[in-house]
């Protein structure tokens, strides 16, 4: 039996990117911070890529602080290798590359996280891809398949479908045999996401979503709709649903008050839910990476799903990797890399 590498000599302080005051991206700023130490449950990952996401640029404007206990640096999700682990850490050995959830931290050079949060990396995909996959499968598959119940066969619309979330979510469920559809703004993001599996892309610039969706359903309506945009998508939503649909909110780019006629919501006998992953315990967090490695990560491994990447960063220019973002002109996932 080989023996288990030795834990390599670190050093006492890592750089990190902080927030010097709430603002544009331009607040972003590299500063010295000490080497954190692992828990006893937790492993410490010298970081190799870390995904942007949307909230990150929330947080960096102030509307979005971190949970209680958790590192005010930004970055949800990183991928990297083990150089060191608590006293009940046992998952991952020394020299393993991982990637894994985290309620921030992980845009520096070291991020603990309890190991139940962690996954290895998919045989087959490189440091900078695995970064990208923890926030946004954990948050489709919390929202879409445990709280909406996706089930093969059914009509999912996903709206911003060039997002991370939006291109993990048609991948995904396309995959384990949903019908998607998405929406997006341009005939290149249709095309995008017409290549990922949808079966139909509208250009909400263009044509109305609730329209074409039904026309798409063949009056159907959409089972499941994954809505991240809020305001008055709420009431078209529920136009667009099927009986017994289900809607699902993750976030409110538009805004989150609307003027609503519920009346649909009780003739449909709709399920409108909605659902936070940030400040979940790490039990919940735990049990959602369990079912991506049992149900998801063979898919990866196969090659028959794949993160889209639009673009990458060196980590000290993340005020870039922000603007990018915020122009809303990306498709996939963006990502800092470490060197």
């Amino acid at each position: 039996m080989p023996a288990t590498p030795a834990r390599p000599a670190l050093p006492a302080t890592m750089t990190a990117i902080g927030i010097a005051e709430p603002g544009g991206p331009e607040v972003l700023r590299p500063e010295q911070r000490p080497l954190p130490q692992p828990g006893e449950n937790e492993i410490l990952v010298k970081v190799a890529a870390a995904g942007v996401n949307r909230p990150d640029v929330v947080q960096r404007k102030g509307s979005y602080p971190p949970p209680k206990g958790a590192s005010d640096i930004p970055g949800l999700e990183f991928a990297g290798t083990v150089v060191a682990r608590g006293a009940r850490a046992s998952r991952f050995n020394i020299g393993e590359q991982v990637t894994a959830l985290v309620a921030g931290g992980g845009y520096a050079e070291y991020c603990p996280v309890d190991e139940t949060n962690a996954l290895a990396v998919p045989a087959g995909l490189s440091l900078i891809e695995a970064a990208a996959l923890p926030e946004t499968f954990f948050t489709v598959w919390s929202n879409v398949y445990d709280r909406a119940r996706l089930a093969e066969g059914e009509y999912l619309l996903v709206h911003g479908g060039t997002s991370g979330i939006g291109t993990t979510a048609i991948m995904l469920a396309s995959a384990l045999g949903a019908r998607v559809i998405a929406t997006a703004g341009s005939a290149e993001k249709c095309a995008l996401c017409e290549s990922l599996g949808a079966i139909r892309a509208i250009n909400y610039r263009e044509e109305d979503f609730v329209e074409a969706a039904k026309e798409a359903t063949g009056g159907h309506g959409a089972d499941v709709i994954l809505d991240m945009v809020g305001g008055d998508y709420i009431g078209r939503n529920y136009a667009a649903a099927a009986i017994e649909g289900r809607i699902v909110q993750i976030a409110f780019l538009r805004g989150a008050r609307a003027e609503v006629d519920f009346t649909r919501l009780l003739m449909k006998r709709l399920t409108h839910t909605g659902s936070t992953l940030r400040a979940r315990d790490i039990a919940f967090k735990a049990a959602i990476a369990s079912a991506l490695g049992d149900k998801v990560w063979p898919l990866l491994e196969a090659g028959r799903i794949r993160p889209i990447i639009d673009s990458t960063y060196p980590f000290l220019d993340a005020a870039k990797a922000h603007a990018r973002m915020e122009t809303n002109a990306h498709m996939g996932k963006i990502v800092l890399t470490f060197s």
